[in-house]
């Protein structure tokens, strides 16, 4: 089984920053993707950022230039650095990871983790 557990969310005011962690633990056998989510009230879930296993990264168009997700090389951890909030950024976040699970499987596994609550404050 594979766990993601998220961490760093939290209150903060409008042109502000947070970074948000991410790590997966269990049986993981190649990193495929971690991305982040989030979700507002009343909102569906939508892509923030996502990064692949050669470090190609992609954002959602409503953050881009003002939020960065990394990777820590060797870890299956990510993070999200945000800079410039605004208070259209507040949801809570998810961090998803696309994992093979299995050696010689070529199926990719998806786990979410149970998210961040992100505050930004007018």
């Amino acid at each position: 089984q594979v766990q993601v557990v998220e961490s760093g969310g939290g209150l903060v005011q409008a042109g502000g920053s947070l970074r948000l962690s991410c790590t997966a633990s269990g049986t993981i056998f190649s990193f495929i993707t971690m991305a982040w989510y989030r979700q507002a009230p009343g909102e569906q879930r939508e892509l923030v950022a996502i990064i692949d296993d050669g470090g190609g990264t992609d954002y959602a168009s409503s953050v881009k230039g003002r939020f960065t997700i990394s990777k820590d090389n060797g870890k299956y951890t990510v993070h999200l650095q945000m800079n410039s909030l605004k208070p259209e950024d507040t949801a809570v976040y998810y961090c998803q990871g696309g994992f093979r699970v299995q050696f010689g499987v070529d199926r990719v596994y998806h786990y979410w983790g149970q998210g961040t609550q992100v505050t930004v404050s007018s």
